[in-house]
């Protein structure tokens, strides 16, 4: 297959995270002095995932005035603006002339990991030639969501079982999957993964390491706290 893709989302409005997004879109409120989606952004590139789709809403031109077109962290950056925030498959789906006809990562802007995204680009070529159509990395419960998404065991998720994780906002999907979804209507994604899950089509892998869903304004200060103990980084934007 040809070179992976990648789509970050951000087109979130943040309510939770208000005032802090009543004037900056979520995705680059700054954690360890860099914003959330430049810590994705370079995460991939260093990964060899270089051409980068991210769409946008709220407050959306700040996102691209920011970033540009990605040349200065090594990578290509297109933008798929949309008039409302459409959820995450009406965006993927408004999105997939950019994306291509092969398997893609699509990677939620608000969070913050350290999982390696190398790793994708075999699930992806496994994800084209095989009968899945998406694989998810799934996460622990956090403590403001303890009661899970979706159930895993071994590689599949799995409509019902003993173990049920969080979807960490980190997938890889076949275009096929979106297909179905008019370009520009609002559709949520967990319907028609649990579609797929019950058909036996979605892969999965419980990663145990660093993962923060930055949701609210004490949680980014947290994070903050913890990142810049770490790695002391100078504001780079």
């Amino acid at each position: 297959m040809a070179g992976l893709r990648a789509m970050i989302l951000a087109a979130g409005r943040g309510v939770r995270m208000r005032p802090l997004t009543d004037r900056t879109p979520k995705p680059l409120l700054e954690v360890g002095g860099t914003p959330l989606i430049v810590w994705h952004i370079e995460k991939l590139v260093r990964a060899g995932i270089g051409e980068i789709v991210i769409n946008h809403a709220h407050l959306g031109k700040q996102i691209e005035e920011t970033l540009g077109d990605g040349s200065r962290f090594g990578a290509h950056i297109r933008y798929s603006p949309e008039a409302h925030a459409l959820e995450t498959a009406g965006g993927i789906a408004y999105a997939l002339p950019l994306l291509g006809e092969e398997p893609f990562a699509a990677i939620n802007g608000d969070i913050y990991c350290d999982y390696d995204f190398s790793g994708l680009l075999k699930h992806a070529a496994a994800l084209q030639t095989g009968p899945d159509i998406a694989r998810l990395v799934l996460v622990n419960n956090p403590p403001q969501h303890p009661d899970g998404d979706f159930h895993l065991a071994n590689t599949r998720v799995l409509p019902s079982g003993d173990q049920k994780l969080t979807f960490s906002g980190i997938g890889i999907y076949r275009p096929a999957l979106f297909a179905g979804i008019p370009r520009g209507s609002i559709a949520p994604l967990a319907p028609l993964l649990r579609e797929q899950i019950a058909l036996g089509r979605v892969g999965g892998e419980h990663y145990r390491g660093v993962w923060v869903d930055v949701g609210t304004p004490q949680r980014l200060d947290e994070l903050d706290t913890w990142v810049r103990s770490l790695h002391n980084r100078p504001r780079i934007i």
